[in-house]
């Protein structure tokens, strides 16, 4: 290939590049846009492209509502609980999978990955019905192992490869040098999982905090809600609904996901490529 088509190419792949990038970034734009727009234009005249009579009352709106601040509390609380739970269950999982021979590992091989194909749905009545029984409707606690189930079988499938990854000869010289089992595997295994913790974690995090039907029907009465089920607060019928409070509460909701994808991005970026080729 001589220069002059070489550069034609990279030119285009570039444009591509640049035009796929938008294409990604325009809901973000327009999220932030309608949020700035006042509430009685969006009724009466619709969105326009650019926000040229902005205005932060939708964010003042949320940010002084107690409900908001009420729901944000409601998340943190579900999503830290299920992660917490989670890469606890699935690291010991993992590890189970990993290193150990026993009668019916390969079946439940399969069988995480089995249950990773059906659909949430599926399983909603019985487990309706499980947390009814144990008396768990409207709670943390309740909705929090919904969210542990949910995301346990792609958390165990990745820690697994992160596990697999790790000689166990270092835990068997661990061992002779006068560490036991369990204290050779927390002494240089599970440093070396720092990665695919945090990658999966983050994982488990992004689903409990944006999953919405299981939040709607368990948390079902006393106000006690997350932010995807306060979102519907501002909704009035489709006529009714302020899109500006909306879009307003949205951005609010995707500033603690971004902080923590600013605080761990660099470990999390490591942990998927690492799961990426290992396993």
């Amino acid at each position: 290939m001589n220069p002059t088509s070489r550069r034609r190419s990279k030119l285009v792949v570039n444009g591509a590049a640049i035009a796929i990038a938008l294409l990604w970034i325009f809901p973000i734009y327009w999220m932030i846009n309608v949020s700035l727009q006042p509430s009685g234009q969006m009724r009466i005249d619709g969105p326009t492209v650019l926000p040229f009579d902005f205005t932060p009352d939708a964010y003042l709106g949320v940010l002084n509502d107690s409900s908001f601040w009420t729901s944000l509390t409601m998340s943190l609380r579900v999503s830290l609980l299920s992660v917490a739970v989670a890469l606890v269950s699935a690291t010991l999982a993992a590890v189970a999978l990993s290193r150990f021979r026993f009668r019916g590992r390969t079946g439940m091989v399969v069988a995480v990955l089995i249950i990773q194909m059906i659909p949430a749905e599926a399983l909603f009545i019985s487990q309706f019905r499980m947390l009814s029984g144990w008396g768990l409707i409207n709670t943390v606690t309740g909705l929090s192992l919904l969210y542990v189930g949910t995301v346990m079988p792609f958390i165990v499938w990745m820690l697994k490869g992160f596990v697999d990854s790790v000689p166990a000869d270092l835990e068997e010289a661990a061992m002779i040098d006068g560490c036991t089992k369990v204290g050779a595997f927390f002494r240089v295994t599970f440093p070396l999982l720092g990665p695919g913790l945090v990658a999966t974690g983050v994982f488990g995090f992004l689903v409990s905090w944006n999953e919405f039907t299981l939040a709607l029907v368990i948390l079902s009465s006393g106000g006690r809600v997350t932010l995807p089920v306060w979102l519907q607060s501002f909704q009035e019928g489709m006529t009714g609904t302020d899109w500006a409070g909306v879009m307003a509460g949205s951005a609010l909701i995707a500033i603690p996901v971004l902080i923590l994808f600013s605080i761990v991005q660099k470990r999390m970026a490591s942990g998927l490529v690492a799961g990426a080729v290992k396993g």
